[in-house]
């Protein structure tokens, strides 16, 4: 979820941050009973293009009386982006948003100085088993969008575009690829796609973006005469063609990418930033709790409870 436990003490700092990881192998993490797979950050790849966070929630089913309950937490500096396979999740900030999201649809949450928000699956539909299927990415903002203020989008699945034939389903998310373009305005030049492949299917990476990246999420793809299968990210460079080949099974993947940014990021919890004074200020604005005055405010209709901030998370990681 968008609320980052815990920072594997790999994640990347110095020169190791630009290193090239062909291939990430994300290790599962059980946040109570709920699988994640982050990929993002990754010991030797901090980010692909803006994208700086990549978890892959579920396949999860709930009992009934079960589901995901995170309180209300801040983030700065990042965009969160949130899309579903299966489920539903309630999505509520401190701008006011009160909003579910359902498979297929996006929601784009812009932190910039400071946002809270929570994520849930309220009493009411947890009155019957769920399904929860998904995956959140977080994109770091360039250094001069950091300031601006918090900003939240809703787009419903009919409005992303959709490229079919050939045995491919492609849902373009956000940015521009294949030359489409998605309809949620971004601060940087990306690309984000749901595709689903048929078995044998082919397509090729945008190669438009400065940097891509491929996350298999179902089934198998081949490129270059090397099979890689569900749960695993390979990073490619510009200059080369690159087409992936679905195998017997199909496949479902999410390509991603972009511009690179001016530099690596310093992360901690769930604070992005290009400076360490800048997470240090998140800090102890979230320590404070001036929830009337202060930087950061609870949402309307979630102000019962809040995640403290952690008394540890490991050094500050970036630079």
């Amino acid at each position: 979820m968008s609320w980052n436990p815990l920072l594997d003490p790999d994640t990347p700092t110095g020169a190791d941050v630009d290193a090239i990881e062909t291939l990430i192998v994300p290790r599962a993490r059980d946040l109570g009973g709920f699988e994640v797979r982050r990929a993002l950050p990754a010991p030797k790849r901090q980010m692909v293009g803006p994208f700086i966070f990549f978890d892959q929630m579920g396949p999860a089913e709930f009992v009934t009386g079960q589901g995901i309950d995170v309180r209300p937490h801040p983030h700065i500096g990042l965009a969160t982006v949130t899309y579903l396979f299966s489920g539903k999740i309630h999505h509520r900030d401190s701008l006011g948003t009160n909003q579910w999201i359902e498979e297929g649809e996006l929601n784009w949450m812009v932190a910039g100085n400071g946002i809270t928000h929570s994520e849930r699956i309220d009493e009411e539909v947890r009155q019957q088993p769920q399904k929860l299927f998904g995956i959140q990415t977080w994109v770091a903002l360039p250094e001069k969008n950091e300031e601006d203020a918090a900003d939240f989008t809703h787009t419903p699945k009919e409005a992303l575009p959709l490229l079919e034939g050939e045995g491919k389903e492609v849902r373009l998310i956000l940015g521009n690829a294949w030359g489409e373009r998605a309809p949620v305005p971004t601060a940087s030049e990306m690309f984000y796609a749901d595709v689903v492949l048929q078995a044998g299917a082919a397509i090729p990476l945008p190669d438009n973006h400065e940097d891509r990246g491929v996350y298999v999420v179902e089934g198998s793809v081949t490129q270059a005469g090397q099979r890689y299968g569900a749960g695993q990210m390979m990073v490619f460079r510009p200059g080369d063609a690159i087409s992936l080949k679905a195998g017997s099974a199909g496949a479902r993947l999410m390509l991603l990418g972009g511009e690179t940014l001016n530099g690596p990021r310093y992360i901690w919890w769930n604070f992005v930033a290009s400076s360490e004074e800048k997470i240090q200020a998140a800090k102890e604005a979230w320590r404070a709790g001036d929830w009337e005055n202060g930087r950061f405010q609870l949402p309307p209709d979630d102000q019962d409870e809040f995640i403290p901030l952690p008394d540890q998370v490991g050094k500050i990681r970036g630079r």
